[in-house]
């Protein structure tokens, strides 16, 4: 027990407790919302919680995807989520080339309120957006929510790819412009691929936050149902009883499903080494 590695264990063992008990109080939730789904609803409303399924359904999901609008609000909702994520990936990224490689009058003071629009409390803008919209006759549809959420996500993408954009060395791009490209071809051939993973994280994060979102679809959508999304359907499963426990845990965990995909997808890619893989070319 005196050696420096059983030192260096024992050192690190209260960081390892910490982090242990940091992951189970934050996937609990997720695990008691999945197993409920399977458990029976006389398991459900038991006095006496069971942590296990003792008994497994699928009942609480065939009730969910025979629910009305689950295929209407799930189109819905990925239409919104990529029109969102792929518009604030195309305007950050042109706002983030600029501000990472040109100098310019201004260049500073424009990131100065990007930061401020990104620390702004959006639910505080419900009202005057509500307003704007209902003057411009933009209710009730679903290229509103697409511009909103495109404005929720634009701060944070124009930070997060500017700081990938400015770790590529400008001299990658400047050998390539000696070559004969053009500024433009020199960033599409050379700078794009190193900047796949902040391309990529950058869409998780603007995929979470679309897909998530509940209060501004909710308050926006007020008399056309048909455009909810599938934040505001997991509302519905209330009947003269009460809530559908079941129900509601089997819909949450179909509407997780496809963020997990996502980021189960993206998760290596996003922290790999491209800085590394620059060098390497």
């Amino acid at each position: 027990m005196n050696s420096p590695v059983a030192r260096l264990r024992l050192r690190r063992l209260p960081l390892h407790l910490a982090a242990a008990v940091t992951v189970v109080v934050c996937l609990f939730p997720v695990y008691w919302m999945i197993s409920t789904a399977f458990k029976p609803s006389k398991d459900i409303q038991s006095s006496d919680p069971q942590l296990f399924p003792h008994t497994w359904t699928l009942d609480h999901f065939q009730r969910a995807v025979d629910a009305d609008g689950f295929a209407l609000f799930w189109r819905n909702s990925i239409l919104v989520t990529l029109g969102a994520v792929l518009l604030a990936l195309l305007v950050a990224l042109g706002a983030a080339y600029a501000v990472a490689r040109l100098r310019w009058r201004g260049r500073r003071q424009f990131m100065l309120m990007i930061f401020i629009a990104q620390m702004a409390p959006w639910e505080s803008l419900i009202i005057p957006i509500y307003i704007i919209s209902r003057d411009t006759n933009m209710l009730d549809r679903l290229p509103t929510l697409t511009l909103i959420y495109f404005m929720i996500t634009l701060p944070f993408t124009v930070v997060v790819l500017r700081g990938f954009i400015g770790t590529i060395p400008a001299e990658l791009e400047e050998a390539a412009q000696v070559d004969g490209c053009t500024r433009t071809g020199a960033f599409r051939r050379v700078a794009m691929p190193l900047l796949a993973p902040g391309l990529m994280a950058t869409s998780l994060f603007g995929f979470i936050t679309a897909w998530n979102e509940f209060a501004y679809a909710n308050f926006l959508i007020i008399k056309q149902q048909d455009n909810r999304t599938l934040p505001v359907w997991l509302s519905s499963f209330q009947n003269t009883f009460g809530t559908d426990w079941g129900a509601t845990m089997a819909a949450s965990t179909l509407f997780a499903l496809p963020a997990l995909v996502i980021f189960l997808l993206l998760q290596r890619h996003v922290t790999s080494g491209f800085a590394a893989g620059a060098v390497k070319g």
